[in-house]
């Protein structure tokens, strides 16, 4: 890391400070463009009949130029170094041509050198300034719908002197989900990993309840909240306006449609979800040492079933293992023959997204043979690949090959799907160019490289699980993904740039004070993309994976460099992996767990639940 801060220092006092085409500190800004094409699948593909005429470049480049009247309705007026309710009389003109060219260039993945530099650079301080939106004037409103990684990382980022910052949502905090499937069975306490949102940022409001609507014409939502008195409660909807709209309400889980899935199994995706899943767990131990059971009754009351093998699946099993070998023992150790754990996996293989060899590590912790004292070896799990399940029922789980098993309690980690919000906000945008992109989108709202949605004129951001950045290679539905955009996304309002619609088009934003100063990740950005005006768009950076899977073990498959190629083409290249398993794995993961907590209060109560459960072994009440 100090040696990425000073390489990027280096670097940074080699770039020559950009020129600017404005010399007055008071001007009026005036863009226009014309609003043609469709074709989302590639940002510049999009903007090239609406900004550039091949043919005669110079007289369709978009202008921007100093007037004394307002502009025409096609065109935005955005005001810079002065109030909003102040006026100029400067009519000195300057213009800046975007052709296609510079687009594609803009928008290109910046070198990944020159990116790590600039991500190593914006560590450093930076100094806001409060000279452009002066304490007498009115704050634009940002409403921000969710409480995930993605809001959480926008409220940490976000510049509250500039805006006025409402976030709407049922939960009142943010949950550290990669260990949700440690507090399932007792590893850490559900309150370790929960951040209240009012002390992410305490200058944000909050209000607790749920959007239902989307108006993206009148810039206003639609909320329910439930308010309750004494013993009784009811309902209350209540609208509000907007000027900005962040929208990170994530996703949920889905069920493909599969018969009795939503009826007969759980999800980890919330506490809730694994505060009952704690309590199915016990509660199946409980059942089954009543009396008069027959041995079948055992192994039934004690199969637990995971369908879907991919880290919240595996992660679960893993910690379930460390519960039945380390405190089984104690508390039911007469039981503990019965114990089967099923891990079913539709496709050929667990753990997708690592490599061969991390994917049979873990499959070797997975099914190891645990020695208790007083007890048969045990081998209690079992992987189940190519099993597609065709229903679920009270006792069993069915799959299309005819075959079925008993289970106890079944985990549904399948897969994840959009929320109905998600669903009526695309409805709503449908008569737009949001239409097109949902060809590469497929369900989410389709985003442009600064994570503005296509079709809402600037003033809707997604990000996260319901958003597809369309001019980039599909992203994972991680909480690295929205942990970054949210970042970005709050840097970027934080700073000068013009980001609404031009005549109904997503043209790139563009600085609206050439004096503004730039912190050193933005001067590093801007070399990297040869532009010292255009905004640097959202570059993701896959820092890598982990994966924990039991008794003291973890992968993680850490990106040294990226891949690079096009499909089809001669010289492609796989990116550069460092692969790390075993104890050295399991110290990588819990120290970067740590890290990523979003308060040092956290840190500190998850060490403390570690040591504990080391100690006393993990709390089994039912609560």
């Amino acid at each position: 890391m100090k040696f990425a801060r000073v390489a990027a220092i280096l670097l940074a006092l080699s770039l020559a400070s950009p020129t600017s085409a404005f010399t007055t500190p008071a001007y009026r800004t005036q863009i226009t463009a014309t609003a043609t094409g469709n074709n989302y699948r590639s940002y510049s593909t999009y903007l090239k009949e609406s900004t550039v005429d091949e043919d005669n470049a110079e007289d369709t480049a978009v202008e921007k130029k100093t007037q004394e009247q307002q502009p025409a309705a096609a065109a935005v007026v955005v005001e810079s170094s002065i109030p909003p309710t102040t006026t100029t009389t400067t009519k000195r003109t300057t213009t800046t041509k975007i052709t296609a060219d510079r687009i594609e260039k803009a928008t290109k993945e910046r070198p990944y050198p020159l990116f790590l530099a600039e991500k190593a650079a914006s560590i450093l301080p930076s100094f806001k300034s409060e000279e452009y939106y002066p304490t007498n004037t009115q704050k634009e409103r940002i409403i921000v719908l969710g409480t995930g990684w993605g809001a959480a990382s926008f409220l940490k980022s976000i510049d509250c002197n500039k805006y006025d910052v409402t976030v709407i949502s049922p939960r009142n905090y943010f949950v550290f989900t990669p260990m949700l499937a440690g507090a399932s069975v007792g590893t850490v306490e559900f309150r370790s990993i929960t951040e209240p949102v009012r002390e992410i940022n305490s200058k944000v409001r909050y209000l607790e309840a749920a959007a239902t609507e989307v108006d993206p014409k009148t810039n206003t939502l639609s909320c329910v909240s439930i308010v309750c008195e004494g013993n009784s409660c009811e309902t209350e909807e209540f609208e509000i306006n907007y000027d900005r709209l962040v929208f990170s309400v994530g996703a949920q889980t889905t069920t493909f449609g599969t018969p009795g899935v939503e009826e007969y199994c759980n999800y980890l995706k919330q506490v809730g979800d694994a505060q009952q899943i704690k309590n199915a767990i016990v509660n199946c131990f409980e059942s089954a040492g009543l009396p008069d059971l027959t041995e079948e009754e055992k192994i039934k009351e004690l199969s637990f079933v995971i369908i879907g093998a991919g880290p919240t699946g595996i992660e679960f099993a893993a910690e379930l293992l460390d519960f039945i070998e380390e405190n089984g023992a104690r508390f039911y150790k007469e039981l503990l023959p019965y114990v089967r754990i099923k891990i079913v996996e539709a496709a050929p293989s667990i753990l997708r997204p690592f490599e061969d060899g991390m994917k049979e590590e873990a499959i070797r912790k997975l099914t190891r043979k645990i020695e208790l004292e007083g007890v048969p070896t045990l081998q209690p799990l079992e992987i189940l690949t190519n099993k597609l399940v065709s229903e679920v029922s009270g006792n069993y789980v069915y799959f299309k090959d005819g075959e079925k098993i008993p289970y106890g309690m079944s985990l549904w980690a399948a897969g994840i799907g959009q929320l109905p919000i998600t669903t009526h906000l695309l409805d709503t945008l449908g008569e737009t160019e949001q239409k097109d992109a949902q060809d590469f989108a497929r369900g989410r709202l389709a985003v442009d490289p600064w994570l503005r949605v296509i079709g809402g004129d600037g003033k809707i951001f997604a990000l996260g699980d319901c958003s597809c950045v369309s001019s980039a290679p599909m992203l994972p539905a991680t909480a690295q993904v929205a942990a970054q955009q949210g970042e970005f996304l709050g840097d970027f309002l934080s700073k000068d740039y013009c980001i609404d619609a031009m005549d109904d088009k997503l043209l790139p934003p563009l600085g609206m004070n050439a004096d503004q100063s730039k912190t050193l990740a933005d001067k590093i950005a801007s070399f990297a993309m040869g532009d010292d005006e255009i905004a640097p768009p959202f570059q993701y950076l896959d820092l890598g994976i982990l994966a924990y899977t039991g008794k003291g073990s973890a992968l993680a498959q850490v990106q040294i460099a990226p891949g690079g190629g096009m499909p089809g083409a001669t010289e492609n290249w796989d990116p550069v992996r460092l692969q790390i398993k075993g104890k050295l794995g399991f110290g990588l993961w819990r120290s970067i767990y740590l890290l990523k907590m979003t308060s040092p209060k956290n840190a500190v109560l998850v060490a403390l639940d570690w040591i504990k459960v080391k100690l006393f072994g993990r709390d089994i009440s039912i609560l």
